[in-house]
């Protein structure tokens, strides 16, 4: 996310309006729009600054990459290089998967608070997903927790082994 829309989106998501974020960050509200509109750009002090007066802390996080892996069958599996993870909202979302995944029943929605309907799309989204559908809808946390319940064919349960394995804190 850009830092421009990374300001913004915690201005909104605490309820503050410019005037209000830019009297408690100390800075004037001409440069809290030029940072919001990508005209400058904050130092990291000063976003993580302007983050904190808006409820929010700056952090960082292990980037997702994904690398092929073959199966013994030939199948080639995309892994992550970590598990993701998802904020709260997005992980325990209703949703409607897109027919590339669901394609026996589109339109299905699925409420990911419940345990039985989260495993469903995981079951589906590691059989079928890509990595822009691992990033959208799996949270690291919660497939450990489902692991041992889901069906998946042997091969992949084998390719993502150690990563479950890994975030147990177990010996491989």
């Amino acid at each position: 996310m850009r830092t421009e829309n990374l300001v913004a989106e915690a201005r909104r998501s605490a309820g503050l309006s410019q005037q209000e974020l830019a009297c408690r960050a100390h800075t004037s509200r001409p440069t809290l729009s030029a940072y919001e509109h990508g005209r400058k750009s904050p130092t990291l002090a000063t976003a993580a600054r302007l983050l904190a007066e808006a409820g929010f802390e700056l952090t960082m996080q292990s980037r997702v990459r994904f690398a092929e892996h073959t199966t013994a069958r030939g199948r080639a599996i995309l892994l992550p290089s970590v598990l993701p993870r998802l904020p709260l909202g997005q992980a325990l979302a209703t949703v409607v998967l897109p027919v590339e995944l669901n394609w026996s029943d589109p339109g299905r929605r699925f409420d990911l608070a419940d345990r039985r309907q989260r495993a469903r799309v995981y079951e589906i989204v590691l059989r079928e997903g890509m990595p822009e559908h691992v990033l959208e809808y799996l949270d690291g946390a919660l497939l450990v927790d489902l692991w041992d319940d889901l069906v998946v064919p042997r091969d992949l349960r084998a390719a993502w082994q150690p990563l479950i394995t890994a975030a147990r804190g177990e010996a491989a």
